[in-house]
């Protein structure tokens, strides 16, 4: 999948980083300090949402007396020590990034967390110098599906994107790579579990985790040899 790619642009949780789990107990939090319970469609309506459009989502729909602003920094607040402590990478990730830098392969971030989260987590885990790129669709015009955050990608990278590979989580996410023109590896995750068939459907291809490209996973064999 990696051939002829001159750009690769990961998805940040559920993709890149095992974090989706954060977000059901920080709603489940949230919500409780309003005397509110999660309702059954929440996580369906707000996937592929931007960071501000999400806040937006639940100033309106739960009539909060809070800013938009002051949601986000909510959000920030109770998602920054689970993100710094408990929020690991993907198994092979690691090499993968190793691995897309030997090859001279350009990388980039694209994701739909906050500008905060998404730094410390770079930084944290010690991956930011591995990307030329790192974008927020609060930075886009529009969330996923629309495929505005990854053509605006590809063109910071300046990397035409026919030529970028996109690892992806969600439907929404695939199907905003797949808008962009550019080849999407589905990644296999515990919150999307329900969308699996449809993952494999849209995407070029699917993968448990990174140890499954085929140069990953050679790699990793030679290290425990």
């Amino acid at each position: 999948m990696l051939e002829h790619k001159e750009a690769v642009i990961f998805d940040m949780d559920g993709s890149l980083v095992d974090s989706m789990w954060v977000w059901k107990d920080i709603d489940i939090e949230y919500l409780g300090r309003f005397g509110l319970e999660i309702p059954d469609d929440l996580q369906q309506m707000i996937e592929g949402m931007s960071f501000t459009e999400t806040a937006q989502y639940f100033r309106e729909r739960f009539s909060l007396e809070r800013s938009v602003e002051q949601i986000k920094a909510d959000w920030n607040e109770l998602a920054w020590d689970r993100y710094r402590t408990r929020v690991m990478l993907k198994p092979g990730a690691r090499e993968l990034l190793d691995h897309c830098r030997q090859q001279g392969i350009k990388l980039g971030i694209a994701t739909s967390n906050s500008r905060q989260i998404v730094d410390m987590v770079m930084e944290e885990r010690g991956i930011g110098d591995y990307f030329s790129c790192i974008m927020t669709s609060c930075e886009a015009k529009k969330g996923k599906p629309a495929p505005d955050i990854y053509l605006l990608t590809a063109e910071k990278l300046q990397i035409p994107p026919q030529r970028c590979l996109v690892f992806e989580d969600i439907v929404y996410g695939i199907q905003a790579g797949k808008a962009a023109g550019m080849e999407v590896c589905a990644v296999d995750d515990a919150y999307s579990a329900y969308q699996e068939a449809e993952k494999r459907r849209l995407a070029d291809y699917y993968i448990k985790d990174f140890t499954e490209i085929k140069e990953i996973g050679a790699g990793i064999q030679e290290k425990t040899d």
